[in-house]
């Protein structure tokens, strides 16, 4: 009988797109990054990220290749406008009715039997 051997873990050989590549070599070179950490947990070795690393470099220095500029995102913190007269009904979870006095008391109680209250 065949002995079959199964190994269990990710494969050894592996395809990485650009922008994946792009992505972690990114990441790799944030401030206070480390790179065997970054190499780590992406589950690649440490020799070749520096591999990764030095090809982006030596692209963008040939005026080739990416450049990385550091973006700052947050969170667009709009104001909710406050009107006067208006209430606001919590349904539970996420789901939300805000209403003002010029609301058509009709259509409210529609959406209000749609929504299953």
């Amino acid at each position: 009988m065949a002995t079959v051997t199964v190994l269990s873990g990710p494969e050894r050989r592996r395809r990485w797109g650009p922008s994946e590549k792009a992505s972690i070599v990114e990441e790799s070179l944030r401030p206070g990054a480390v790179v065997t950490a970054v190499a780590r947990r992406h589950d690649v070795h440490p020799n070749l990220l520096h591999y990764w690393r030095r090809q982006a470099k030596r692209l963008a220095d040939d005026g080739h290749g990416l450049k990385f500029l550091p973006v700052a995102v947050t969170a667009a913190a709009r104001p909710e406008p406050k009107v006067a007269g208006s209430i606001e009904i919590e349904l539970g979870g996420s789901v939300r009715v805000r209403v003002d006095a010029a609301v058509d008391e009709g259509a409210l109680g529609r959406v209000l039997r749609a929504l299953g209250q």
